[in-house]
């Protein structure tokens, strides 16, 4: 790419936020009322999914780590870090679940 494509995509990059703000409507009436109940309860089914599944995940993994260095000995070390990145992975399913819920529901 040149270097003027370069300098109005990173243009574009920077004010896209500023271009395309929406501001929240202030809504009274009961429909959106409601709407706004149901999207807390949504939120908290999806943190619980979420963590379900994580937890589920994370003990698949630990498992798998445990049995693979039982095989294994000499691995042990390249299977500790396998498991431990993994299980930083599969953590972020939750905490990025909770910072969309946060955002969304304020």
């Amino acid at each position: 790419m040149t270097k003027k494509m370069m300098l109005v995509l990173a243009l574009l990059l920077v004010a896209s936020p500023m271009l395309f703000a929406q501001t929240t409507p202030a809504d009274t009436n009961p429909t959106a009322q409601q709407h706004a109940q149901w999207m807390a309860i949504a939120a908290g089914f999806s943190m619980a999914i979420a963590s379900g599944l994580c937890g589920l995940a994370q003990a698949k993994a630990v498992a798998a780590s445990a049995e693979g260095m039982a095989r294994n000995p000499g691995a042990a070390a390249a299977i500790r870090f396998a498991l431990i990145l993994g299980l930083v992975l599969i953590e972020s399913l939750a905490l990025y679940t909770l910072v969309i819920i946060i955002l969304k529901v304020q």
